[in-house]
C-alpha cells in the first residue's frame, strides 16, 4: 500500500512509497555501469536486426541488409568439402585395390569414408568394429559365408545376401524338420553329431546314427567335416563362431526350421567409391582373408 517517502532507519536509504505488511520498498537505482551495459546491448540488437535475418515475417524473416544465412553458410562449407573428398573418391573409384593399397594418402581416405559409412549403414547389424549380433556375421572373426578376400566381400556389399537381383547371393536350408525330410529322433541324432564339430560333444550320443544322417543330408552343403562350402553360403560348423547359438537346442531349431538373413544390395545406396571404401575398412577389422 502506498505510504509517505522517507529515509529508512536501519540501511539510511531512502524508501519508495511502497509497504506491504510492514515491509517497505527501498528506492535503490541499478548501477550506472549496469544500466549503459544493457542500453548497448538493446543498440547492438538493433543493428543485429538490420543487419542479419532476424524478425519474423510473412513467408519467413526479414532477410537483412548483409543477407547472411547460416543454411548456405553450411551448404557452402559442405559442398566445399565434398569437393575436396570427390578429388580422393574419384581416384578410389578408379584405381585397384592394390594400387589403393600402395597409395598410404589414398588408403587413408579410403579407410576414413569406410569407417564413416559403416557406422552409418552397418553397424546397426553387424556392430561397432565388425563384432557381430545375434543373426548377424561377425565380420572381424574371419568365419566367412562366401569369402572374405576384398573382391569377395565388394560383391557381398554391392549385391547383398538373399536380396532381390540375379547377382544377389543366394543360398536356402531346407526346413527338415517342418517339411518332413527328417523325424524328430534323427534331428536330435545329427544335433549330437553337429555339436561335436562344435567341440562339445554330447554324452552318450549315437555318433554313428548322427554321422549316417549327416553325411546323406547336410554334408553335401557343410563339407563331410564341417568344414563348409562358401560356393553356397554354407556355413562352417566345425567353429566357435555361429549365427544362431551354439548350443543343442539351438542346432536343432536350425536344423527343424532354420532362420535365413537378408542383407540388402548397397549398390543402391552407396556409390561405388564408397563401397570399395567400405570393403576396404571390413577387410581391415581383423577378418579379412
Amino acid at each position: 500500500m502506498p505510504t509517505k517517502i522517507e529515509k529508512d532507519a536501519v540501511t539510511g536509504h531512502m524508501t519508495t512509497g511502497h509497504e506491504w505488511d510492514g515491509v517497505k520498498e527501498l528506492n535503490q537505482p541499478l548501477p550506472k555501469w549496469w544500466v549503459y551495459i544493457l542500453y548497448a546491448t538493446i543498440a547492438w540488437s538493433m543493428v543485429y536486426f538490420v543487419l542479419y535475418p532476424a524478425i519474423p515475417w510473412f513467408g519467413g524473416a526479414t532477410k537483412g541488409i548483409l543477407g547472411y544465412s547460416t543454411r548456405d553458410a553450411v551448404d557452402a562449407d559442405v559442398a566445399a568439402i565434398a569437393a575436396k573428398r570427390a578429388v580422393y573418391m574419384d581416384k578410389i573409384k578408379a584405381l585397384s585395390f592394390d594400387d589403393i593399397r600402395k597409395d598410404p594418402q589414398l588408403m587413408a581416405a579410403a579407410m576414413t569414408a569406410g569407417r564413416v559409412a559403416f557406422a552409418e549403414n552397418c553397424q546397426p547389424c553387424h556392430g561397432a568394429g565388425g563384432g557381430g549380433n545375434p543373426g548377424y556375421p561377425a565380420l572381424a572373426a574371419g568365419n566367412w559365408l562366401w569369402g572374405g578376400s576384398l573382391e569377395d566381400i565388394q560383391k557381398t556389399v554391392t549385391h547383398g545376401i538373399r536380396a532381390p537381383g540375379d547377382d544377389s547371393r543366394q543360398s536356402q536350408m531346407p526346413r527338415f524338420g517342418a517339411d518332413g525330410i527328417l523325424k524328430p529322433a534323427e534331428i536330435a541324432q545329427v544335433a549330437d553329431y553337429v555339436m561335436a564339430f562344435y567341440g562339445t560333444p554330447v554324452a552318450n550320443a549315437d555318433m554313428a546314427a548322427g554321422e549316417k544322417i549327416f553325411t546323406e543330408n547336410c554334408a553335401v552343403c557343410h563339407g563331410d567335416k564341417g568344414q563348409g562350402d562358401r560356393t553356397q553360403g554354407a556355413p562352417r560348423l566345425a567353429s566357435r563362431t555361429h549365427l544362431f547359438g551354439d548350443d543343442r537346442a539351438a542346432v536343432i531349431a536350425q536344423i527343424n526350421s532354420p532362420r535365413h538373413g537378408m542383407m540388402p544390395p548397397w549398390n543402391t545406396r552407396l556409390d561405388a567409391a564408397t563401397i570399395k571404401s567400405v570393403t576396404l575398412y571390413v577387410h581391415g577389422l581383423g577378418g579379412g582373408e
